[in-house]
């Protein structure tokens, strides 16, 4: 056990697995000049902080372009308190775990919870933290799923869940609401394996993405 706090890294381009924050301020970004370096042009170069202070530690987001996250809430300027088990996301490439220096779990029990989808596409079969999604689901679920899953946890718009889910039906006869039933089903089905996680994320104004943790 060490006497400071640590950051495991769950996934993302970092040169290191953990992080001791062995200062009172650890700068994350994509700067040379960062105590936790992410090789990743999605992050800031100076994207948040992490304080120390005598009653613990506190993430804030520094005006980065595309966001910090905690646990899945995006942080919108205040600075918020650590707890051990918090989940840091560093705009959508990294993902990081807070783990308090008085944890008493060790840091594999940690690293162990990776949640992931897996497909096969040839059969259009999907997996939630190993376990198959049963019954299948239906040939629009599958397809939206498999459109988000391709774009890598980039941005998908609605024009192109459109063109790609209803191919034979004229855009202006889907309607919004019809394309947001179909999110929100898909994510029902997926979290009756995995209702702690939330994979398909609502980017306001733009679409949908996937978040895969494990995607590889």
């Amino acid at each position: 056990m060490t006497e400071n706090a640590i950051l495991l890294v769950l996934e993302g381009e970092c040169s290191r697995k953990n992080w001791e924050l062995s200062r009172d301020e650890m700068l994350i970004g994509r700067g040379d000049d960062c105590d936790i370096v992410v090789n990743d042009r999605q992050i800031s170069r100076h994207h948040a902080k992490i304080m120390r202070a005598a009653d613990g530690y506190t993430l804030v987001d520094l005006d980065s372009k595309n966001g910090t996250f905690l646990n899945g809430q995006q942080l919108t300027g205040e600075s918020r308190p650590l707890q051990d088990g918090d989940q840091i996301g560093v705009a959508l490439s990294c993902r990081m775990v807070f783990v308090d220096a008085d944890a008493t779990a060790p840091l594999t029990a940690f690293s162990a919870y990776r949640p992931e989808i897996r497909m096969d596409k040839a059969a259009k079969r999907v997996w939630v933290m190993g376990k198959e999604i049963l019954p299948p689901l239906s040939l629009a679920q599958y397809t939206l799923l498999e459109l988000l899953f391709d774009h890598d946890g980039g941005v998908v718009s609605r024009e192109e869940i459109v063109s790609t889910v209803w191919a034979d039906v004229a855009a202006e006869g889907v309607s919004e609401q019809a394309i947001d039933a179909l999110a929100r089903r898909l994510r029902e089905r997926i979290a009756e394996l995995d209702p702690e996680t939330q994979y398909v994320i609502t980017v306001r104004g733009h679409g949908f993405r996937l978040e895969n943790f494990s995607k590889t």
